[in-house]
């Protein structure tokens, strides 16, 4: 008889596994602009105090070896989007208005035809002009809020690009002054508790810590000790990390944090015209663009419950392996499209060793900026490149020489001809160059104003 009382039991307990193991967790994917290897805490950055970005990486997955094989900006944030090398679609630079594909789903549409709820906030820079995150698989894009205007006495301290506008203070709905990283922030948090009855994905892709940061007031650089070459920076960055506070705090208060995978990275490697840091490499954007600094990048994956804590993983990983991840951990399957693995294997050691043996370099636009040209494979500690193909290659060992300073090319010419082979194997399996179109059409793609739009429905597109 007592066994009978225990088969309803088991049998219920049975059905309640698969239930739980097909839950579907949220994502939020952090893709920060310009932010260096060596400026966060939990990176050995010692001036610029980000308590809450070190709470990621201590409630996850630290990642040395995380790479940007489409470097800068807008090349970057195609490859992410899409979950491939950018060359897959004949993306060999900036190309900045390329179309990215419509012969395969983006994250964004994959999650969403999947039933997440997909919001973006902050920059863009994907695809052309038609392709806004509304017309690629977003449901939800923060507007854009009205900057502040500077008079004409201040215009030669605070000049910038936009004129006599602002870059990071904004009038918020209140018309109040306000830094755009923290009002970002403030959209973060409407988001989630907006959706946190539903599964979501949100893509926080902010302005921050793009140059300049004439503007950043002493309420954030004084936070700091970082020296005056560095200071205004190591302000913009302190708000990119109270941002994560806030992120963690809503998810905190309805009961999300194990059930959302936060993603933190970079876009590209640190802008050392304004004092970033790729410490303990060398390199980075506009200066030493062939450099490791420019290419390797902070990344954390945090989901508590799930993923180890306060792991350091060390093998080869790029940005279009996060595609892959997310798709992974979120459906069960990876779109055929996509070059990335799924790392939660490799982090919890389901999988040994490197999610890629190899990874590799193409940036050969012609027209596109010299600095930015650059051929490279990695494997292991070596690291191969060369600017343009009539250039020697150049070879070093990352672990011994981390700076770069010597050229071990010469005293290993079997291995440089090994790198090199598989980059030439790699480069044929690529798309031809791709043309961008020409049009004169405005670049609406990220709308003005405050609140949300939202996708189009029933052919009219909702706002609030």
């Amino acid at each position: 008889m007592k066994q009978n009382h225990l088969i309803p039991i088991l049998f219920a307990c049975f059905l309640a596994l698969p239930i739980c193991a097909a839950e579907k967790p949220n994502v939020v994917l952090i893709y920060i602009d310009d932010l260096g290897y060596g400026d966060l805490g939990c990176y050995g950055c010692e001036d610029i105090p980000t308590p809450h970005i070190d709470r990621l990486a201590k409630e996850g997955v630290r990642c040395t070896a995380s790479y940007i094989t489409n470097p800068p900006c807008c090349p970057s944030r195609c490859s992410l989007i899409m979950g491939q090398y950018g060359q897959r679609f004949g993306k060999y630079g900036m190309s900045r208005g390329l179309p990215i594909p419509e012969d395969r789903p983006t994250m964004a549409k994959y999650l969403s035809d999947n039933g997440y709820v997909t919001g973006h906030i902050g920059k863009w820079d994907i695809g052309s002009k038609i392709q806004g995150p509304l017309q690629v698989g977003f449901a939800k894009v923060a507007k854009n809020p009205p900057r502040k205007t500077y008079r004409q006495a201040k215009q030669t301290a605070k000049k910038n690009k936009k004129g006599n506008n602002s870059k990071y203070f904004c009038i918020n709905r209140e018309g109040k002054e306000q830094w755009l990283t923290d009002y970002d922030g403030d959209s973060m948090v409407d988001f989630i508790a907006t959706h946190k009855d539903e599964k979501f994905f949100l893509y926080w892709s902010p302005e921050a810590v793009h140059s300049s940061h004439r503007e950043t007031p002493e309420s954030l650089s004084g936070r700091t000790t970082a020296k005056p070459n560095r200071r205004k920076l190591a302000g913009g960055i302190v708000s990119v990390d109270d941002q994560i506070g806030k992120l963690l705090n809503v998810l905190e208060k309805h009961n999300l944090r194990k059930d959302t995978l936060v993603l933190f990275s970079s876009d590209n490697g640190a802008n050392g015209s304004e004092g970033g840091s790729s410490a303990p490499y060398t390199g980075g954007k506009g200066q030493g663009t062939q450099k490791e600094g420019w290419v390797r990048v902070p990344t954390i994956f945090s989901m508590p419950g799930t993923l180890p804590q306060g792991k350091e993983y060390h093998g080869l990983l790029a940005n279009f392996d996060f595609y892959s991840t997310i798709a992974k951990l979120t459906t069960g399957k990876i779109p055929q499209h996509c070059d990335g693995k799924d790392l939660f294997t490799y982090f919890t050691g389901t999988q040994p060793g490197d999610a890629h043996e190899y990874l590799f370099w193409l940036n050969n636009e012609p027209g596109d900026a010299e600095r930015r040209h650059l051929i490279a494979v990695r494997w292991q500690d070596w690291r191969l490149y060369k600017k343009y193909d009539k250039d020697p290659w150049q070879l070093f060992d990352l672990q011994a020489d981390p700076r770069e300073e010597k050229n071990l090319a010469a005293k290993h010419p079997e291995l440089v001809r090994q790198l090199a082979a598989k980059h030439a194997v790699w480069a044929k399996t690529l798309a031809p160059l791709g043309k961008i179109p020409e049009t004169e059409k405005t670049d609406t793609r990220v709308p003005k104003g405050h609140g949300w739009n939202l996708a189009k429905r029933k052919g009219k597109a909702g706002r609030n």
